[in-house]
Formats: structure tokens, sequence, C-alpha cells
């Protein structure tokens, strides 16, 4: 249940994984260098595709840091209401019968819990 005051404690870690995105695309950029150098073919394709992850990370956390924070409800928005575990289509409880609950039975289920099925599977 939403209990209304996650704007306030709600914390993005956009920035540090911006951050650590970069990190790795330096590190990585830094192991094609070397390995290129040191002619080692295998590790620096390695090293080219860790930075090639880490570059589109980095830009994909760019383009959303850019478009800002989206729709938080404010203080004046209550919390919302329990569902009570019901479906909010059928109106029937998820799951099956918990304490002080009957057995989940509905128009199409018999008293197994099962659609089309009054008995034992037959497999």
């Amino acid at each position: 249940m939403r209990t209304g005051n996650e704007p306030l404690q709600a914390r993005s870690l956009l920035k540090t994984r911006r951050a650590l995105a970069l990190w790795g695309l330096i590190w990585a950029a830094f192991g094609v260098a070397v390995f290129v150098v040191v002619d080692r073919p295998g590790w620096a394709a390695g090293c080219a595709v860790v930075a090639a992850l880490a570059a589109t990370d980095f830009a994909i956390v760019c383009r959303h840091i850019r478009q800002g924070p989206h729709y938080q409800p404010g203080k004046n928005v209550p919390p919302y209401e329990p569902d009570g575990g019901r479906n909010e289509f059928t109106g029937r409880r998820r799951g099956g019968a918990g304490p002080g609950r009957g057995p989940d039975i509905g128009p199409d289920r018999g008293p197994e819990g099962r659609e089309g099925h009054g008995g034992p599977l037959p497999w």
C-alpha cells in the first residue's frame, strides 16, 4: 500500500549510475588502448564490447536525466486504499483461501478452483 510519503523519501540513483557508466567507459577505453598496444586482439575486442555497453548505458541514463522527474503525487493526495486481494474486473479474490476466508470459488470454477474440472486432473 502506498503510504503517501514516497515523493519525500524517493531518491533517484540516475546520477550515480551515470558516474559508474562513465567510469566503466573510461576504463574499458583504456583497456582497449592497452591491449591494442600489446597486440592482444581478443582482449581488446572484449574491452570494446564493455565500452560499447557502458556508452549505451551512459546515453540512456543521460536521456532519462534530461527528461526530468515524472509525476509523483503531492502531499495532498491520500494513500491508496488496499484492494483487499480482489481482482478489479471480476471481484474475485486472488490466490487461494486464506485464514478466515472461504475457498476461491467463482461461477466458472469448481470446488478445487480449476476451470472446467470438478475432480482431479487426468494426469
